[in-house]
């Protein structure tokens, strides 16, 4: 017994620096949430209790058959006799052992049946729930942490529900039905067991509480190491360039030797722990032995009991030394999926009313009435902001960083809810629709427009997604990219990498403006389109939006007023109000105008 595993493990290291051994806030909302996706595949889920019940009630019902064996052995019937009793329960342990085999592979094809359907549709109910949640949302989330929150949560469900099947379900099966054989053999036997289970369950309660201290600390200083590898990673360029390499390797080792130190004392606790455990499961199997042979000498055992009692203790060591590391490992893993379980339960801060109807737009009015906005609730940047643009009309929107410039493109687009007013679009208040019809009859080419990890033909494609690949073709040849395109080895079967980082700044401008005219929508909005590229990127650029405006009511965020000036009119905002507006031409003959400011400054530097 001396080479048992610990039944209080070295902590795991947790992400975040957290390891969870008691139930969280959330805990039951995702056991909920679980139980519920479970259900959706009752029968093969109840085959599969069903089958793990029965499979260790047959283990503890064969120790009784190996018993018989041995009283039978040693009750000195003639030989012919007894082996003809042998061999006859010999079948019957064979019977028995098929039919748990039997039990265990049919639990074993059930559960993989309806473990890998309801991991499916927990991705599924993750990706649907996420991707509900608003623009703002995702800005204030890393991506990289969102997509392991998914991946942790579906994955929790795996390690809890084998946890529960094959672990927790088997030690209480177990440990009820051999007590019950104990108890049916002697009360003593029964009851040894019982104070034992107690004394020794209690033991490990407290000390787990001791010993998680210890383990949290342990793992708040990983967590602090490895934020301190990661930025220094992250940095690794300024960390050559300024000479810092030694002092930053130093500043690592000290972080470490914390996280050594208390590693070690947490496995040390461990160790003690492990041999206290040691001594009670000797005590146990010495205890119960003693008591046997003092009951054998009355009479009131036989050898086989012995047998009985030694398969039973196996059994009940082999399932609680585990016991530990079982609860450790479920409630790790419900630690793990609870912020998703957080996020599923979080309702979007943007959502359709109820009943909302379907944006129609004929002609591409859009009218801001009184239109209030505030950032986090203290940040004032519209207040009563009034803009009429009419349909098929050009305007240009302008001002100093902060003015509030691109807030306006994202509010018409519903990224954020308004403070006060409305915004119109053919008469229609945008927050009386559904977003998807929104979102249907608006284009947005960014500043830095981002790609799919996927085929140009498919980031193309995703304005109108049953469009023809001449459809597509003829689009990109308007976008000035079909050229580019076709010069790749793969053409339109070209994957652009994440985020599109395969191509040029110009070239993802492009195939983002490609993808618009195939979206075709009625209004289109521009933010910083240009103003980040060459100028030869910007002049094929210049040309493609020239054909993607025609027929459109178009806005345009600007900060390089030479790709304003042919703008039917031009929008300067300061501050979250409008203070000026007009032509080009207009607008710099105004006498201590904004525009004509920061049109001198601009034009002094390449004009």
């Amino acid at each position: 017994m001396a080479n048992c595993p610990s039944f209080i493990v070295p902590a795991y290291p947790h992400r975040g620096g957290r390891l969870i051994i008691f139930m969280k806030n959330n805990t039951l909302e995702t056991l909920k949430i679980y139980w519920q996706h479970s259900w959706h595949y009752k029968w093969f889920f109840l085959l599969t209790i069903t089958g793990v019940v029965l499979a260790s009630i047959l283990q503890v019902i064969v120790p009784l058959y190996f018993k018989n064996f041995f009283d039978v052995l040693s009750g000195g019937a003639p030989v012919a006799q007894a082996a003809e009793k042998l061999i006859a329960i010999l079948v019957i342990i064979a019977i028995l052992e098929l039919a748990g085999w039997v039990c265990w592979r049919t639990v074993g094809f059930s559960v993989n049946y309806f473990t890998s359907r309801v991991m499916a549709d927990l991705s599924n109910l993750c990706f649907a729930k996420l991707h509900l949640h608003s623009f703002s949302y995702f800005n204030n989330n890393f991506v990289g942490t969102l997509v392991k929150r998914v991946q942790w949560f579906v994955r929790a469900y795996e390690n809890v529900s084998d946890r529960v099947i094959f672990d927790l379900t088997t030690l209480l099966v177990n440990i009820i039905f051999i007590v019950a054989v104990l108890f049916s053999r002697n009360i003593f036997l029964g009851t040894i067991v019982i104070v034992w289970l107690a004394v020794f369950l209690t033991v490990n309660y407290f000390f787990s509480r001791y010993k998680y201290k210890y383990d949290l600390a342990r793992n708040e200083a990983q967590s602090e190491s490895t934020g301190y590898l990661a930025d220094t990673v992250t940095n690794n360029a300024n960390v050559k360039l300024f000479n810092a390499y030694n002092r930053e390797k130093e500043g690592f080792a000290i972080k470490q030797e914390k996280v050594r130190k208390l590693m070690a004392f947490s496995w040390n606790l461990g160790e003690f722990f492990s041999a206290i455990q040691g001594l009670f499961i000797v005590s146990l199997e010495i205890g119960i032995f003693y008591l046997a042979i003092k009951l054998w000498q009355k009479n009131l055992v036989t050898v086989g009991d012995f047998v009985l009692i030694q398969a039973y203790l196996i059994n009940i060591f082999n399932r609680i030394w585990n016991f530990g590391r079982t609860i450790m490992r479920m409630f790790e893993g419900l630690s793990d999926a609870e912020e998703m379980t957080i996020i599923l339960n979080t309702e979007p801060d943007i959502q359709d009313v109820a009943k909302a109807k379907n944006l129609a737009v004929n002609k591409g009015d859009i009218q801001f009435k009184e239109v209030g906005f505030n950032y986090h609730q203290t940040r004032e940047v519209l207040k009563n902001f009034n803009l009429i643009i009419k349909p098929g009309e050009r305007v240009a929107i302008i001002g100093p960083s902060g003015a509030g410039k691109t807030t306006i493109a994202k509010i018409l687009l519903r990224m954020h809810e308004l403070s006060g007013g409305k915004i119109l679009i053919d008469g229609q208040n945008i927050s009386q629709v559904t977003q998807e019809s929104l979102w249907k009859n608006i284009s947005l080419v960014p500043q830095d427009p981002i790609l799919f990890h996927r085929p140009l033909l498919e980031n193309i494609r995703y304005g109108q997604p049953k469009a023809s690949k001449k459809d597509i073709m003829e689009a990109a040849k308007a976008a000035n990219c079909n050229e580019f395109i076709e010069s790749l080895p793969q053409g339109y079967d070209t994957y652009v990498g994440e985020r599109g980082i395969k191509l040029s700044g110009g070239e993802r401008q492009r195939v983002a403006i490609a993808r618009a005219i195939l979206h075709s929508a009625p209004i289109l909005i521009l933010d910083e389109a240009t103003s980040s590229l060459d100028s030869e990127s910007e002049k094929l650029i210049q040309d493609a939006l020239d054909k993607l405006m025609k027929n459109k009511t178009v806005i345009v965020i600007a900060h390089r007023l030479s790709t304003i000036r042919k703008m039917d009119r031009i929008v300067v905002v300061d501050q979250g109000k409008i203070v000026e507006e007009g032509t080009h031409q207009g607008l710099i003959t105004k006498q201590s105008g904004i525009y004509k400011k920061l049109w001198e400054l601009q034009a002094g530097g390449f004009i």
